[in-house]
Protein backbone atom coordinates (compact mmCIF):
# COMPACT_ATOMS: atom_id res chain seq x y z
CA UNK A 1 0.00 0.00 0.00
CA UNK A 2 1.58 3.36 -1.03
CA UNK A 3 0.03 6.53 0.51
CA UNK A 4 -0.05 9.78 -2.04
CA UNK A 5 -0.54 13.21 -0.06
CA UNK A 6 -1.88 16.17 -1.96
CA UNK A 7 -3.20 14.13 -4.85
CA UNK A 8 -5.16 16.64 -7.00
CA UNK A 9 -1.83 19.20 -6.98
CA UNK A 10 0.27 19.81 -9.85
CA UNK A 11 2.58 17.41 -8.85
CA UNK A 12 0.52 15.47 -6.64
CA UNK A 13 -1.89 14.53 -9.15
CA UNK A 14 1.45 13.18 -11.57
CA UNK A 15 2.76 10.99 -8.74
CA UNK A 16 -1.56 9.51 -8.26
CA UNK A 17 -1.17 8.55 -12.12
CA UNK A 18 2.10 6.92 -12.47
CA UNK A 19 1.60 4.88 -9.19
CA UNK A 20 -1.97 4.01 -10.28
CA UNK A 21 0.04 2.57 -13.87
CA UNK A 22 2.23 0.51 -11.85
CA UNK A 23 -0.73 -1.61 -10.54
CA UNK A 24 -0.12 -1.11 -6.72
CA UNK A 25 -2.87 -0.74 -4.27
CA UNK A 26 -3.14 3.40 -3.39
CA UNK A 27 -4.27 5.67 -0.44
CA UNK A 28 -5.00 9.27 -0.67
CA UNK A 29 -5.46 11.93 1.78
CA UNK A 30 -7.48 14.11 -0.14
CA UNK A 31 -8.74 17.21 2.29
CA UNK A 32 -11.73 17.76 -1.12
CA UNK A 33 -12.10 14.10 -1.76
CA UNK A 34 -14.73 15.54 -5.06
CA UNK A 35 -11.47 17.25 -6.86
CA UNK A 36 -10.08 13.30 -7.64
CA UNK A 37 -11.18 12.46 -10.83
CA UNK A 38 -14.06 10.12 -10.59
CA UNK A 39 -11.99 7.15 -12.45
CA UNK A 40 -9.26 7.61 -10.07
CA UNK A 41 -11.83 7.70 -7.04
CA UNK A 42 -12.98 4.38 -7.85
CA UNK A 43 -9.05 2.70 -7.86
CA UNK A 44 -7.84 4.03 -4.50
CA UNK A 45 -8.81 4.16 -0.99
CA UNK A 46 -9.40 7.87 0.16
CA UNK A 47 -9.21 9.27 3.54
CA UNK A 48 -9.97 12.73 3.69
CA UNK A 49 -9.19 15.32 5.82
CA UNK A 50 -5.55 17.23 6.05
CA UNK A 51 -1.94 15.38 6.16
CA UNK A 52 -1.53 18.12 9.23
CA UNK A 53 -4.00 16.30 11.21
CA UNK A 54 -2.86 13.69 13.69
CA UNK A 55 -5.83 11.77 13.24
CA UNK A 56 -6.27 11.45 10.07
CA UNK A 57 -2.22 10.24 9.08
CA UNK A 58 -2.47 8.05 11.35
CA UNK A 59 -5.53 6.29 9.96
CA UNK A 60 -3.87 6.88 6.31
CA UNK A 61 -0.73 5.35 7.74
CA UNK A 62 -1.48 2.18 9.32
CA UNK A 63 -0.48 -0.66 7.28
CA UNK A 64 1.07 0.82 4.75
CA UNK A 65 4.68 0.61 3.16
CA UNK A 66 5.48 3.69 1.44
CA UNK A 67 4.33 7.64 1.56
CA UNK A 68 4.96 9.88 -0.57
CA UNK A 69 5.09 13.56 1.56
CA UNK A 70 4.27 16.82 -0.03
CA UNK A 71 3.57 19.75 2.02
CA UNK A 72 0.43 22.02 0.71
CA UNK A 73 1.23 25.62 0.35
CA UNK A 74 0.10 27.63 4.00
CA UNK A 75 0.54 31.40 2.57
CA UNK A 76 -1.52 32.74 6.05
CA UNK A 77 1.07 30.23 8.01
CA UNK A 78 2.22 31.89 11.14
CA UNK A 79 5.88 32.14 9.81
CA UNK A 80 8.00 29.09 8.03
CA UNK A 81 8.67 26.76 11.01
CA UNK A 82 4.78 26.31 11.31
CA UNK A 83 4.30 25.93 7.68
CA UNK A 84 7.07 23.13 7.57
CA UNK A 85 8.04 21.08 10.10
CA UNK A 86 4.80 22.13 12.63
CA UNK A 87 3.06 20.83 9.71
CA UNK A 88 4.62 17.79 9.28
CA UNK A 89 5.49 16.73 13.03
CA UNK A 90 2.16 14.84 13.34
CA UNK A 91 2.73 13.04 10.27
CA UNK A 92 6.15 11.85 11.47
CA UNK A 93 5.27 10.85 14.87
CA UNK A 94 2.59 8.45 12.77
CA UNK A 95 5.77 7.23 10.53
CA UNK A 96 8.04 6.43 13.71
CA UNK A 97 4.59 5.15 15.42
CA UNK A 98 3.22 2.82 13.13
CA UNK A 99 6.77 1.60 11.04
CA UNK A 100 5.91 3.06 7.74
CA UNK A 101 9.05 1.65 5.65
CA UNK A 102 9.68 4.06 3.18
CA UNK A 103 9.41 8.07 2.59
CA UNK A 104 9.95 9.93 -0.12
CA UNK A 105 9.18 14.30 -0.21
CA UNK A 106 9.63 16.72 -1.98
CA UNK A 107 12.32 19.44 -0.56
CA UNK A 108 14.92 22.10 -1.86
CA UNK A 109 18.73 22.40 -2.88
CA UNK A 110 21.12 24.22 -0.25
CA UNK A 111 21.99 21.50 2.17
CA UNK A 112 25.69 22.42 3.55
CA UNK A 113 25.88 25.64 1.84
CA UNK A 114 26.74 28.35 3.45
CA UNK A 115 23.41 29.79 3.49
CA UNK A 116 21.22 26.58 4.29
CA UNK A 117 20.90 28.13 7.94
CA UNK A 118 19.02 31.54 6.70
CA UNK A 119 17.39 31.05 4.07
CA UNK A 120 13.71 31.26 4.68
CA UNK A 121 11.62 28.62 2.92
CA UNK A 122 14.18 26.33 2.06
CA UNK A 123 15.64 26.33 5.91
CA UNK A 124 12.51 25.42 6.80
CA UNK A 125 12.22 22.48 3.98
CA UNK A 126 15.10 20.92 5.38
CA UNK A 127 14.07 20.96 8.75
CA UNK A 128 11.49 19.38 7.70
CA UNK A 129 13.70 16.40 5.97
CA UNK A 130 15.15 16.07 8.85
CA UNK A 131 11.75 15.02 10.84
CA UNK A 132 11.24 12.73 8.31
CA UNK A 133 14.81 11.29 8.02
CA UNK A 134 14.38 10.71 12.15
CA UNK A 135 11.77 8.52 11.77
CA UNK A 136 13.41 5.46 11.17
CA UNK A 137 11.77 4.61 7.58
CA UNK A 138 13.84 4.73 4.49
CA UNK A 139 14.01 8.18 2.73
CA UNK A 140 14.41 10.17 -0.15
CA UNK A 141 14.51 13.65 -0.05
CA UNK A 142 13.84 14.76 -3.52
CA UNK A 143 15.71 18.22 -3.12
CA UNK A 144 14.62 20.10 -6.26
CA UNK A 145 15.59 23.73 -7.91
CA UNK A 146 13.09 26.17 -8.70
CA UNK A 147 9.90 24.95 -10.60
CA UNK A 148 9.37 26.35 -13.90
CA UNK A 149 5.76 26.06 -13.24
CA UNK A 150 5.99 28.56 -10.98
CA UNK A 151 6.28 30.70 -13.97
CA UNK A 152 2.82 30.04 -14.18
CA UNK A 153 1.61 32.82 -11.51
CA UNK A 154 2.85 35.27 -14.25
CA UNK A 155 0.90 34.53 -17.31
CA UNK A 156 -1.08 37.50 -17.55
CA UNK A 157 1.73 39.95 -16.91
CA UNK A 158 3.36 38.13 -19.84
CA UNK A 159 0.51 38.28 -22.25
CA UNK A 160 -0.38 41.85 -21.34
CA UNK A 161 2.71 43.59 -20.85
CA UNK A 162 5.58 40.96 -22.57
CA UNK A 163 7.30 41.07 -18.86
CA UNK A 164 7.66 38.73 -15.85
CA UNK A 165 9.35 39.61 -12.59
CA UNK A 166 11.88 38.33 -9.53
CA UNK A 167 14.43 39.80 -7.43
CA UNK A 168 17.19 37.60 -8.68
CA UNK A 169 19.27 39.56 -10.93
CA UNK A 170 18.61 38.77 -14.77
CA UNK A 171 22.48 37.19 -15.22
CA UNK A 172 22.48 34.98 -12.11
CA UNK A 173 22.35 31.36 -13.14
CA UNK A 174 19.62 29.38 -11.98
CA UNK A 175 18.82 25.83 -11.94
CA UNK A 176 15.29 25.16 -12.82
CA UNK A 177 12.96 22.03 -13.55
CA UNK A 178 9.95 20.75 -14.30
CA UNK A 179 7.36 19.65 -11.59
CA UNK A 180 6.50 16.82 -13.84
CA UNK A 181 9.91 16.05 -14.00
CA UNK A 182 9.51 15.56 -9.98
CA UNK A 183 6.71 13.59 -10.16
CA UNK A 184 8.45 11.11 -12.37
CA UNK A 185 11.17 10.55 -10.21
CA UNK A 186 8.87 10.18 -7.52
CA UNK A 187 6.69 8.10 -8.84
CA UNK A 188 9.74 5.49 -9.38
CA UNK A 189 10.97 5.78 -6.17
CA UNK A 190 7.31 5.28 -4.39
CA UNK A 191 7.47 1.86 -6.85
CA UNK A 192 11.18 0.47 -6.30
CA UNK A 193 11.08 -1.65 -3.47
CA UNK A 194 14.46 -2.22 -3.02
CA UNK A 195 16.35 0.86 -1.98
CA UNK A 196 17.36 1.47 2.05
CA UNK A 197 18.85 4.29 4.35
CA UNK A 198 18.45 8.04 4.02
CA UNK A 199 19.63 10.30 1.21
CA UNK A 200 18.85 13.36 -0.74
CA UNK A 201 18.17 13.11 -5.00
CA UNK A 202 18.82 16.66 -6.17
CA UNK A 203 16.99 17.61 -9.24
CA UNK A 204 18.35 20.38 -11.28
CA UNK A 205 17.10 20.32 -14.50
CA UNK A 206 18.93 19.71 -17.73
CA UNK A 207 20.41 23.10 -17.81
CA UNK A 208 21.20 26.44 -15.72
CA UNK A 209 19.57 29.58 -17.25
CA UNK A 210 19.71 32.86 -16.45
CA UNK A 211 16.40 34.94 -16.75
CA UNK A 212 17.77 36.91 -19.53
CA UNK A 213 18.08 33.41 -20.89
CA UNK A 214 14.11 32.30 -19.94
CA UNK A 215 13.04 35.51 -21.47
CA UNK A 216 14.53 35.02 -24.83
CA UNK A 217 13.52 31.29 -24.74
CA UNK A 218 10.12 32.84 -24.17
CA UNK A 219 10.07 35.35 -26.81
CA UNK A 220 11.12 32.36 -29.14
CA UNK A 221 8.20 30.35 -28.14
CA UNK A 222 5.36 33.10 -27.68
CA UNK A 223 6.95 34.78 -30.75
CA UNK A 224 6.49 38.12 -29.11
CA UNK A 225 9.12 40.06 -27.16
CA UNK A 226 9.24 39.15 -23.81
CA UNK A 227 11.38 41.02 -20.81
CA UNK A 228 12.63 40.32 -17.46
CA UNK A 229 12.32 43.27 -15.57
CA UNK A 230 14.01 42.85 -11.34
CA UNK A 231 12.38 44.29 -9.21
CA UNK A 232 13.30 45.54 -5.45
CA UNK A 233 12.71 42.68 -2.69
CA UNK A 234 10.51 45.65 -0.63
CA UNK A 235 8.25 45.48 -3.95
CA UNK A 236 7.95 41.85 -3.94
CA UNK A 237 7.26 42.03 -0.24
CA UNK A 238 3.71 44.48 -0.87
CA UNK A 239 2.78 42.26 -3.90
CA UNK A 240 2.98 39.23 -1.60
CA UNK A 241 1.46 40.76 1.23
CA UNK A 242 -1.25 42.22 -0.61
CA UNK A 243 -2.36 38.95 -2.22
CA UNK A 244 -2.73 37.63 1.82
CA UNK A 245 0.86 36.34 3.07
CA UNK A 246 1.55 36.73 6.37
CA UNK A 247 4.59 38.74 7.63
CA UNK A 248 6.53 35.26 8.47
CA UNK A 249 5.56 33.63 5.33
CA UNK A 250 6.58 37.04 3.35
CA UNK A 251 9.56 37.00 5.19
CA UNK A 252 10.67 33.62 4.59
CA UNK A 253 10.37 34.29 0.76
CA UNK A 254 12.49 37.03 0.62
CA UNK A 255 15.33 35.30 2.88
CA UNK A 256 14.86 32.06 -0.04
CA UNK A 257 15.11 34.26 -2.72
CA UNK A 258 18.04 36.60 -1.16
CA UNK A 259 19.65 33.08 -0.71
CA UNK A 260 19.39 31.56 -3.89
CA UNK A 261 21.03 34.86 -5.26
CA UNK A 262 24.29 34.14 -3.31
CA UNK A 263 24.29 30.71 -4.36
CA UNK A 264 22.27 28.45 -2.32
CA UNK A 265 21.38 26.26 -5.13
CA UNK A 266 25.18 25.82 -6.41
CA UNK A 267 26.12 23.12 -3.66
CA UNK A 268 25.68 20.28 -6.09
CA UNK A 269 27.69 19.42 -8.99
CA UNK A 270 25.59 19.03 -12.15
CA UNK A 271 26.32 15.76 -13.97
CA UNK A 272 25.11 13.36 -16.89
CA UNK A 273 22.55 12.09 -14.67
CA UNK A 274 20.65 15.19 -13.75
CA UNK A 275 19.53 15.77 -17.15
CA UNK A 276 18.58 12.29 -17.62
CA UNK A 277 16.32 12.24 -14.44
CA UNK A 278 15.10 15.46 -15.27
CA UNK A 279 15.01 16.03 -18.81
CA UNK A 280 12.35 18.74 -19.50
CA UNK A 281 14.39 21.82 -20.74
CA UNK A 282 12.82 25.27 -20.35
CA UNK A 283 11.88 25.76 -24.23
CA UNK A 284 10.18 22.03 -23.87
CA UNK A 285 8.30 23.26 -20.95
CA UNK A 286 7.63 26.57 -22.71
CA UNK A 287 6.13 24.84 -25.43
CA UNK A 288 3.78 22.40 -23.93
CA UNK A 289 2.64 24.20 -20.73
CA UNK A 290 3.12 27.89 -20.67
CA UNK A 291 2.69 28.65 -24.77
CA UNK A 292 -0.61 27.22 -23.79
CA UNK A 293 -1.52 28.81 -20.35
CA UNK A 294 -0.72 32.17 -21.98
CA UNK A 295 -2.91 31.36 -25.29
CA UNK A 296 -5.85 31.00 -22.51
CA UNK A 297 -5.37 34.28 -21.01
Amino acid sequence: MIVITAPTGNIGHRVLDAVLAGGEPVRVIARDPARLPAGVRERVEVVPGSHGDPQVVARAFDGVDAVFWLLPPDPRAADVDAAFAGFTAPAAEAMRRLGVGRVVDVSALGRGTPHADKAGYVTASLAMDDLIAGTGAAFRALTAAGFMDNLLRQVQAIKEQGLFFDVITPDRPLRVVATRDIAAVAARLLLDTTWTGRAEVPLLGPEDLTYTDMAAVISDVLGTPVQYRQIPAQALEERLTGRGMSPGMVEGMVEMLEAKEKGLDDGVTRTPQHATDTPTTFHQWCEQTLEPAVRAV
